[in-house]
């Protein structure tokens, strides 16, 4: 045997099992760099899914666009209360202002005697200007 390959008389007999001969795969290197690739992996993918979570919640919101916008800037300034203002956003139901200010003009204009005017806004269920079926 060579000198590098005994043991040193003082160290004890009975090595823990983490202690790998020379030249052997180290276990316990390659279990934690195995664990610490997939942590970082699920925190990664937990980050994403927790940032996510206002836009998920104020999806069919008026204020969509808005919740969407505030969680990209806090996603790219690192800035968390632009985060917390989206989440508190997309819990919050605005009331629809447009539809009754509408129907009280429309109101207001059949009372008047006024005729309907054809620069109303374009309705959902009509087709667009310019678009196939409009004249």
């Amino acid at each position: 045997m060579s000198a590098s390959a005994t043991v040193n008389p003082l160290a004890p007999h009975d090595l823990p099992w983490f202690i790998t001969p020379p030249g052997q795969t180290d276990t316990l290197y390659v279990a934690t760099t195995l664990i610490v690739i997939i942590a970082t992996v699920l925190l990664g993918v937990f980050f994403f899914w927790l940032h996510s979570l206002p836009e998920r919640m104020g999806h069919r919101k008026l204020q969509f666009e808005v919740v969407s916008v505030l969680a990209l800037i806090s996603l790219f300034t690192h800035m968390h209360i632009f985060w917390i203002i989206g989440l508190l956003l997309a819990l919050i139901d605005l009331p629809d202002f447009i539809n009754p200010l509408r129907r009280i003009a429309e109101a207001s204009e059949k009372m008047a005697g006024i005729p309907p005017s054809d620069a109303e806004p374009a309705r959902q269920d009509a087709p667009a200007h310019g678009e196939a079926g409009h004249v």
